[in-house]
């Protein structure tokens, strides 16, 4: 049984995430895929930080560095596709909702899975899936509800004498799906094109600020949301009104100002405020100075 659904808005059940990181690559000449990077993050750290709301992530791969705890494990034998990968990852999971990631999608965001779990919660349907832009099924983008995913992989093992080598389909056939368009967040990087493709996106006007704040805030280990608009309009204060030299120095202090100030966004909006009216009161100053006046606001 299949059906398409809206997605609805709201906020996700608590879940596990299952991240599938040991595939061949094989369109990609056998390249390590989880490590290629897309806006200078690995793929599989992207992946990462966007299911960072999972109570467990497991990931299904050889052990390598990554921008957060995980847990790692592996099918048996290695290789054994993912049916086998994701059974294998599912043992080490308890929640009653997983999301089970492919880890070269360099465009899912944390709402995305939100929109999942929301639309699997209020459908009752065993899984919420995206669809790619041709409307193909994307089963490795995905929230399931576990007890059936464990209820069909153990029935393939059974009729199949083990999941080694199983495609997904003959999992994903035998539960009730519901499908959630989104061509974006189903972007994978299957072959080098799609890889160029995913990079160049990325450097679009309206894309690379965030990106790029993103990638800084993961290599830098900060966990912080900040009024990015609020920053650069302060940027722009300092340099106009004071020297353009001053705009980075200014936010580079706003920073440490607000982690003595204990680091929040509250410490942040607080420390950039304090600037932002400094940066008025001596552009007014210099106005003043400019037009030879004494007035109060040049005192």
């Amino acid at each position: 049984m299949t059906e398409n659904a809206p997605a609805p808005a709201g906020a996700a059940a608590p879940y596990d995430a299952v991240v599938l990181a040991g595939g061949a690559a094989r369109r990609l000449g056998g390249a390590d895929k989880p490590g290629l990077r897309v806006g200078g993050r690995a793929l599989l750290d992207r992946v990462l930080a966007a299911c960072a709301g999972a109570a467990t992530t497991v990931v299904v791969a050889a052990p390598r560095p990554a921008c957060r705890p995980v847990r790692w494990t592996r099918e048996n034998p290695p290789g054994a596709g993912p049916v086998a990968a994701l059974e294998a990852g599912l043992r080490l999971t308890t929640a009653a909702q997983t999301v089970v990631l492919s880890a070269d999608l360099p465009f899912l965001e944390p709402a995305t899975l939100d929109r999942l779990l929301t639309t699997l919660r209020n459908t009752g349907a065993d899984g919420a899936l995206l669809t790619d832009a041709d409307g193909r099924d994307q089963p490795l983008v995905a929230a399931y509800r576990t007890a059936a995913l464990r209820r069909e992989l153990a029935a393939l093992a059974a009729a199949s004498d083990g999941l080694t080598g199983l495609p997904l389909r003959r999992l994903t056939g035998a539960l009730r799906l519901t499908r959630v368009p989104d061509p974006l967040a189903s972007f994978d990087c299957d072959t080098w094109d799609d890889l160029v493709n995913a990079r160049a996106r990325i450097r679009e006007h309206g894309h690379v600020l965030d990106e790029w704040i993103s990638a800084v805030k993961d290599e830098l280990g900060i966990d912080l949301d900040v009024d990015i608009r609020g920053l650069l309009d302060l940027a722009r204060d300092a340099a106009h009104g004071v020297d353009r030299p001053a705009a980075p120095l200014t936010t580079f202090l706003v920073g440490y100002a607000a982690a003595r100030g204990g680091g929040g966004p509250e410490a942040v909006a607080e420390a950039a405020r304090k600037a932002a009216a400094l940066a008025k009161r001596w552009e007014r100053e210099n106005a003043a100075d400019d037009a030879g006046s004494s007035g109060p606001d040049a005192g």
